[in-house]
């Protein structure tokens, strides 16, 4: 997701039901109701009879859980509880950074409210249950905001709140599919880059989870703690599934969100005409591309959904499959929505970029889809400065991954973003009678190395900018404090940004400093920028500062 996970999407997280929702309690007669008794071996292995929590050599957190679906949240729970909590306050902290005004909050928890009001019924009974052993561990910090259980419920509709409200359809998210004479070997390959940003903080933990479920498919997701939908996920079956976001209406009132529709294809799918069944009966409220990779098929296709269509895309006579943000299915290409996408945002230069790839590198294998996950340049290796949004590698990325699935083969990106070590799974051993319990499940021989990248100095350099960036931005807020020094260095740091010429630009042009700002501006609307509306807000500033000085 775009930079930010936005006001909107975080305050999802304090809005507190209508009375019905607040009063809704999930189904648990039936389940498993035992406490999970947790044996703590290190700060850094967890277990529960056989289920297990490892942070791996890479920094991986690693999960196995199985069980009904009151057992697989009581027991995830349980095992993250610490990370849980934690997460937990990552998100509040950011809500109050973002917001600090108090009425501004309550009127953004009236208004999501209203939201909310039917979320709990669009979500399938199990999950809602394997929510509510999960929220067991939940902090009890925040229960004047909402009860734990719909704190967590309500999470998982973050994703979708934001992206409609705040307009997330600007996001990155790229994937990838090559199969037959596009992969090396002939089997189906696919990656996947998850830009989703939300803190430094929220991404420090992430867990490669392990779930056998008692009922459907067992299956592994790369995913935070307090989180069971799916967002990039294979089951032992080799049916993979990632999401993309595209350009959606604001929605009247919350339905089924993405990672629940994607954890239940997931669970319950083996084939892409079972996956196309399952997207069928859910109605969802934003719009979004699924990716389903199926070993059965020995290919990929798109699950186009959205709040009023639905659409299937599968590219005739090629064996590969490209993705960004905007829809390509028949039935969605068209839509107005679809077409203001492609127009304004950064999605068709990174579907070009992909194309340009695919061009350079006619058989994929792992180490070439690391590499284009992992590419930082725009089309013809052109220089745009480090974290642009028309890179495919973004800098932000809160995991890359990669599948093999007719191998059943996943690689997971160590941090940071996509450009740790990526490590290497194999689900028929994880899922296998001879699983080794408090030892990582990880295939290190088949691992990526990291990044070369990550030694040089222009890696430094952006993670000093990101820093200086914030401090710009508090500059701007403030109308303040901006001297030729600091602006120097903030260049320096990351030249070929446009960001960097403009942010100075904006601070010269709204303190009435014209003369300053004209050069700034100038000089970053030589740069690759972002967004047709941002390169327009600066062509607009300039035509008023020319009249000013003339």
């Amino acid at each position: 997701m775009k930079k930010g996970m936005t006001i909107i999407a975080l305050l999802l997280l304090v809005s507190c039901g209508t009375s019905k929702s607040l009063r809704h309690q999930p189904q648990t007669e039936g389940y498993d109701p035992s406490v999970p008794k947790v044996q703590r071996h290190s700060e850094n292995y967890f277990s529960s009879g056989k289920n297990t929590l490892l942070k791996n050599s890479q920094g991986l957190w690693e999960l196995y859980v199985a069980g009904d679906p009151l057992q697989i949240g009581l027991v995830t729970g349980a095992l993250e509880d610490s990370l849980l909590k934690k997460q937990e306050r990552v998100f509040f902290s950011k809500v109050k950074e973002l917001v600090p005004s108090k009425s501004k909050q309550k009127w953004l928890r009236k208004l999501l409210t209203w939201y909310n009001r039917k979320l709990y019924l669009n979500v399938p009974e199990e999950y809602k249950t394997e929510i509510y052993g999960l929220s067991q561990y939940s902090s009890h910090d925040y229960d004047f905001i909402a009860p734990p259980y719909l704190r967590g419920l309500y999470l998982h509709g973050a994703h979708d709140i934001g992206h409609a409200m705040q307009d997330l359809a600007l996001v990155g998210c790229s994937s990838f599919a090559a199969w037959g004479d596009k992969s090396e070997d002939g089997g189906l390959i696919l990656g996947r880059n998850f830009d989703f940003y939300a803190g430094d903080d929220f991404a420090k933990d992430k867990v490669v989870a392990f779930v056998k479920p008692d009922k459907g498919n067992p299956f592994m997701m790369v995913t935070w703690p307090g989180m069971m939908g799916a967002v990039s996920g294979m089951n032992n079956a080799g049916l993979t599934v990632t999401i993309n976001a595209g350009k959606s209406k604001i929605p009247l009132v919350a339905k089924t969100p993405i990672s629940i529709l994607t954890r239940e294809i997931l669970q319950y799918a083996t084939t892409i005409d079972e996956a196309v069944a399952i997207a069928k009966k859910r109605e969802v409220f934003v719009s979004e591309s699924i990716m389903v990779g199926s070993a059965k098929d020995q290919k990929a296709a798109l699950i186009e959904v959205a709040p009023d269509n639905f659409g299937v895309y599968e590219v005739p006579n090629s064996n590969q499959l490209l993705c960004s943000n905007h829809f390509q299915s028949d039935a969605l290409k068209d839509d107005k929505r679809n077409l203001y996408q492609i127009e304004n945002s950064h999605s068709q230069y990174r579907y070009d970029k992909l194309i340009e790839e695919f061009e350079e590198h006619p058989k994929i294998n792992p180490e070439i889809a690391a590499k284009i996950l992992r590419d930082r340049e725009g089309l013809d290796e052109k220089a745009i400065g480090y974290g642009n949004e028309k890179a495919l590698n973004q800098l932000l990325a809160h995991h890359g991954v990669i599948f093999k699935p007719e191998e059943k083969l996943v690689w997971v990106s160590a941090n940071p973003y996509q450009m740790g070590e990526f490590v290497c799974y194999d689900l028929n051993k994880v899922f296998g009678a001879d699983r080794a319990a408090g030892s990582s499940m990880a295939q290190t021989d088949r691992d990526i190395p990291a990044d070369p990248f990550l030694q040089t100095q222009a890696y430094k350099n952006y993670e000093q900018f990101r820093i200086e960036d914030r401090k710009m931005d508090q500059m701007l807020q403030n109308k303040t404090g901006m001297t030729a020094d600091f602006v120097k260095n903030y260049q320096s740091l990351n030249p070929d940004f446009w960001i960097v010429y403009f942010k100075p630009g904006k601070f010269h042009f709204e303190n009435k400093d014209y003369a300053a700002a004209k050069p700034e501006l100038e000089q970053a609307l030589t740069k690759e920028i972002t967004t047709l509306p941002a390169k327009k807000e600066m062509e607009k500033m300039l035509r008023k500062i020319n009249k000013k000085l003339r």
